[in-house]
């Protein structure tokens, strides 16, 4: 049975409230290290239209920025919902972030390297793995060799590869690790997805996480809202999975019968590719709408219920 006093905050619920904090970028720094393979130090977590704390804030994009020693810029984001352009919402938040740290009339060699790092808890496509990495290469269509370019820094010509410059896409699909942690990056990856750490670790990051994370370290208040952060996690993953199925066979038969009509007016490829987006588009939309609808008959708040969602609070109260 699990040891209560050995019960540790969910990183999702820390990372919002706990680790921004200065005295606890250590856990922070840890992971990082563990998972980029360099020593990594936080100088400080830069605010942003992506990570700002308001009553609307979005619970399923709970996103930190950090600038580390060596001036780069590191996103990380925890995702707990499927979206249905996830990857271009990375893409946007990494070329946000380059542009949010240069201003008109600088030089280009002032533009930071970005590292964006996806926490991923629904299943985002096709894999065999749990860890993906995607990185700028220029290779040789020939010859298949990378590209080394040459730069002038004082008076001296310095050859450097295009991944020193251009951003780095980190995505942890969580739900697939099904390991027994051995290494410290699984163990790391042990801790996102249900919370435990080994009392002997020496992985860097979760030896202080086991002294900064613990359940019972929180204030009575701290507590309840946290409790109630975790029943809603549950309900919403019970409805959603309740909900899978039957939105995915509305939508394969909505999409399949409009697909047939518009194809036979605008050609039946055309129409068919149409008519399954729209079709999975509203299976989506029927998944959320009883999510809001099982959460309410749970008795959850619409405060609640709108970061879960996603939705505005006036947009859950018309559900």
């Amino acid at each position: 049975m699990e040891d209560l006093q050995d019960r540790y905050i969910r990183f999702d619920w820390a990372i919002k409230r706990l680790l921004r904090q200065k005295a606890n970028f250590d856990v922070l720094e840890g992971f990082l290290t563990v998972l980029i393979g360099e020593k990594i130090e936080i100088m400080e977590i830069l605010e942003s239209e992506g990570n700002q704390q308001s009553a609307d804030d979005k619970f399923n994009r709970v996103d930190i920025k950090a600038r580390n020693s060596k001036d780069e810029i590191i996103i990380i984001e925890i995702q707990n919902t499927r979206e249905l352009y996830y990857l271009e919402r990375i893409l946007y938040g990494v070329a946000k972030a380059i542009t949010e740290h240069i201003s008109l009339g600088d030089p280009y060699h002032k533009v930071k390297k970005v590292y964006s790092i996806s926490i991923l808890y629904f299943d985002i496509g096709k894999g065999t793995d749990y860890l993906y990495h995607g990185q700028n290469q220029f290779v040789g269509v020939h010859t298949k060799d990378y590209l080394q370019v040459n730069v002038r820094e004082r008076d001296a010509i310095v050859t450097r590869m295009p991944c020193e410059i251009f951003p780095e896409y980190i995505l942890i699909r969580v739900n697939e690790f099904d390991k027994v942690a051995v290494t410290p990056l699984e163990e790391w990856i042990k801790y996102l997805k249900d919370g435990t750490i080994r009392p002997d670790t020496t992985t860097p990051g979760l030896s202080e996480a086991r002294e900064k994370l613990k359940y019972f370290s929180m204030s009575s208040q701290e507590r309840q809202a946290y409790d109630e952060h975790i029943s809603a996690m549950k309900i919403q993953n019970d409805v959603l999975d309740s909900a899978k199925l039957e939105g995915r066979l509305e939508g394969r038969l909505e999409g399949r019968l409009e697909g047939r009509l518009e194809g036979r007016e605008e050609g039946r490829l055309e129409g068919r590719l149409e008519g399954r987006l729209e079709g999975r588009e509203e299976g989506r939309l029927e998944e959320k709408r009883l999510m809001v609808c099982g959460l309410k008959e749970q008795g959850v708040s619409v405060e609640i219920i709108s970061q879960v969602s996603g939705l505005s609070m006036e947009e859950v109260l018309k559900m």
